[in-house]
């Protein structure tokens, strides 16, 4: 994950984008944050669940088509031609640095789960009007939408709108539910987002967990047909 060596006991401060495509969501992720979100509760995620979890699987042949080897993964050359036909303006630095982003195995392929964290981090960026992608389209309207309720989601959750979820931030966004568990339950969904330990959480790191949470996860590609992943 981003930012991961060396900085587990660092303050939030002094953390630093681990490569130049997570230093620009950072960004765009703050500008995001000036219009606000329309979610009010942390509740209200989670009945999104099953329509988020529906979108997500509806990508399932968009990935296949562009896994031309049909080996369960998406290679670098396979995304960059995934991001010429998508005619999305990146180069192809960026589409490699975007690769090595959202590849958290580091197994060199890029599995479902983590091809639908690429798009996202694609569409945020997209918005970002200092940087070349801001004019890039992804082709997929009800996923984008899917995209902006987790945008949204998100901006929720980070009450100080710096670009990150701190664990004080989910404490206060779960107990605004009125769960009596509030404490416990916003610790273990905040253990399930910080991925690297660091204390804090990014986009990605958010975007993965999401992912778990509506029941995509990267073993559906290991096998044919896919198995689902258990509770």
């Amino acid at each position: 994950m981003g930012g991961a060596a060396g900085k587990a006991g660092s303050p939030k401060k002094a953390w630093m984008p681990e490569t130049k495509v997570e230093a620009k969501v950072v960004e765009a992720m703050r500008r995001r944050e000036t219009h606000g979100s329309s979610i009010k509760s942390f509740n209200s995620i989670i009945l999104k669940f099953p329509k988020i979890d529906e979108s997500f699987r509806n990508c399932k042949a968009t990935f296949e088509q562009f896994d031309e080897d049909s080996n369960g993964s998406i290679d670098k050359e396979e995304l960059r031609k995934c991001f010429h036909k998508l005619e999305t303006a990146f180069t192809d630095e960026e589409i490699y640095d975007l690769f090595e982003t959202c590849d958290i195995n580091e197994d060199r392929g890029m599995k479902f789960n983590e091809f639908i964290v690429l798009l996202c981090l694609v569409y945020l960026l997209k918005d970002d009007p200092a940087t070349p992608q801001a004019k890039s389209r992804i082709g997929m309207p009800d996923l984008e939408a899917t995209f902006e309720t987790l945008v949204g989601a998100f901006v929720f959750l980070d009450k100080n709108k710096d670009g990150y979820v701190s664990k004080s931030e989910m404490v206060q966004a779960i107990n605004e539910s009125g769960e009596r568990s509030s404490g416990r339950i916003a610790m273990k969904r905040f253990e399930e987002m910080d991925w690297d330990k660091n204390g804090m959480v990014n986009f990605k790191e958010f975007l993965f967990a999401f992912t778990t949470w509506v029941g995509i996860d990267d073993n559906e590609d290991d096998e044919e047909g896919g198995e689902e992943k258990e509770d």
